[in-house]
């Protein structure tokens, strides 16, 4: 059965709770009922600030309202697993802010309770739903590059560069272990995967923490926010900021990776190339309407995005003609709409889908680059999937 008219519900509306109501309100046929924050005077501020109609008291009393079909997880990294959790045994269909979970056992968990509850799950890699990634991907998959021999990138930030700068995402109980890898390296390797068309295999990393003692004044910056002032309580930290992987893929390709998010100038420096046999080919995220075309016989090319020029794969997601420039906001709008047609249809499978079972294998790369960087470095494999396959229509 095709479901029309859907109702959604936020749980923890922060930085990119934003960003998610934004998409949702694109699309025009889904009904945004009301949020959950950390209290009922957070989310009575936030609904304001949001212009969403409803605060819920809890998420308790949000997950279980009849009128939601659809509870989009945007809260901290370790209230992740209790939120989803909640919504997965309330029977609703679940979208989730990356990570799915803290650990390789906690997604897991979660792969099991989407499958038992039989509902659409997905987590937000959101830039797969860039035209130009799809284009890309479309590319390699009819074979154009020919054998893919190299796979190389980096995901670069400058936002954490200052001592002043603390955000629970640093913090080990509240984002976990790994800080930059999990945060921002983590849509490399669900990219890179996802464009290749294949799996990462085993990683050689190096980490670093650039900035071992950071300052707070006791609350949590926003991410790409201004540093707080006021007291200042040093906090000791643990986790990376920066890091250098090596890679290999089930393909034979090789690659690497560099991840940091102290590294001045660098905004949101997200770049993936691929090379092949016969090919090449590079995106990057800043400059997110060009793909770059490279040969070995004749003249690199730069392709503009151009729904007319697209392969039809790609086309589909490209809403503006050529010359019309889309953004950040609107590859992030193309995932949400992919995911509202499997809870419309549970028969489809659009291409920018990640399930949880997709999230889960990003969280055991994540998992083998620390485990390889605690060995001294060590190439480790990336263990293998777990054993049940959660779609978006089991």
């Amino acid at each position: 059965m095709i479901q029309t008219r859907i109702g959604m519900g936020l749980v923890g509306p922060g930085f990119i709770a934003q960003h998610h109501i934004d998409a949702v309100r694109r699309l025009g046929d889904v009904d945004i009922i009301g949020l959950a924050g950390s209290s009922s005077a957070s989310a009575r501020r936030k609904a304001a600030d949001f212009k969403v109609p409803e605060a819920f008291a809890s998420c308790e009393e949000l997950v279980n309202d009849p009128r939601i079909h659809v509870v989009h997880n945007t809260t901290p990294s370790y209230l992740h697993v209790p939120v989803t959790l909640a919504a997965l045994q309330a029977g609703k269909h679940v979208i989730s802010d990356k990570p799915l979970a803290m650990t390789p056992a906690d997604c897991a968990l979660l792969c099991d309770a989407a499958a038992a509850a039989d509902v659409v799950n997905a987590v937000t890699f959101n830039y797969r739903g860039n035209p130009l990634v799809q284009e890309a991907r479309a590319r390699i998959a009819r074979g154009d590059l020919g054998p893919l021999v190299n796979i190389e990138g980096q995901y670069l930030q400058d936002w954490m560069t200052g001592e002043n700068v603390y955000s629970w995402r640093m913090d080990p109980v509240k984002g976990g272990v790994s800080s930059a890898l999990a945060d921002i390296g983590s849509h490399w390797c669900d990219l890179a995967e996802h464009i290749a068309g294949a799996r990462i295999v085993s990683v050689l990393a190096d980490i670093h923490t650039v900035v071992a003692t950071r300052y707070t004044s006791g609350s949590s910056s926003e991410a790409f926010g201004t540093p707080g002032s006021g007291s200042r309580i040093p906090v000791a930290i643990h986790g990376e900021d920066l890091a250098a992987i090596l890679l290999r893929f089930e393909n034979g390709a090789r690659g690497s990776l560099r991840v940091g998010q102290v590294l001045p100038g660098h905004k949101n420096d997200l770049q993936i190339e691929l090379n092949g046999r016969h090919g090449s080919i590079r995106w990057e995220q800043e400059r997110q309407n060009e793909l770059w075309l490279g040969f070995h016989d004749r003249p690199n090319a730069i392709l503009l995005k151009d729904p007319s020029l697209l392969t039809p794969e790609a086309a589909a997601y490209a809403r503006l003609p050529g010359g019309h420039q889309e953004s950040w906001a609107d590859a992030f709008r193309n995932v949400i709409a992919d995911i509202y047609d499997c809870v419309r249809d549970r028969s489809a499978r659009p291409a920018t889908l990640c399930t949880f079972t997709d999230a889960y294998r990003t969280s055991t790369i994540v998992d083998a680059m620390l485990q390889s960087a605690a060995a001294g470095s060590r190439w480790t494999a990336i263990p293998l999937h777990h054993n049940v396959e959660h779609g978006a229509a089991s």
